[in-house]
């Protein structure tokens, strides 16, 4: 018998979810770091392009989304509510921009002395952003989460 066949399917679905809840964190916190870095206004000018409405602020609204949602999608922390914009700016980016760039994440478009040269990404990580953040919704709190840690509370 397996350690993972002693656990009980509870623990097995909380500990087999938490590299997930800690990747899909990290991804969204470093997207939203990046937006910060560059400053939201030039993420604004983006979304401006593509005819979204009210650049500025949504800029502004994602990149603080991304930020604090990533943080907290990392320490667990209200996890599904969370979920539910990060799933929809995903959804957007993917209709608006990504999908015009096909399905591959790496797109390689030439090749120089110096590496590949790489073309926009398409819609792949995308997908898998989503269907991690639907996952973490439904399956309820992971180990080591302040969710977990608030339900034992009550």
């Amino acid at each position: 018998m397996s350690i993972i066949d002693m656990l009980s399917p509870q623990l097995h679905r909380s500990w087999s979810l938490l590299p997930v809840r800690l990747a899909g964190g990290v991804g969204v916190l470093s997207h939203g770091l990046a937006k910060w870095g560059r400053g939201p206004e030039k993420f604004a000018k983006l979304l401006q392009y593509i005819g979204a409405p009210f650049p500025l602020p949504t800029a502004w609204a994602v990149t603080l989304l991304e930020v604090f949602g990533g943080l907290a999608i990392i320490v667990g922390l209200f996890v599904a509510v969370v979920s539910l914009p990060l799933i929809g700016t995903m959804l957007v980016a993917t209709l608006s921009i990504h999908v015009h760039y096909g399905f591959s994440s790496v797109n390689t478009i030439g090749l120089t002395s110096a590496g590949p040269v790489f073309g926009p990404p398409g819609y792949e990580i995308n997908i898998l952003y989503i269907a991690a953040l639907v996952a973490l919704s439904i399956s309820g709190p992971t180990v080591g989460s302040v969710d977990a840690w608030l339900a034992r509370c009550r």
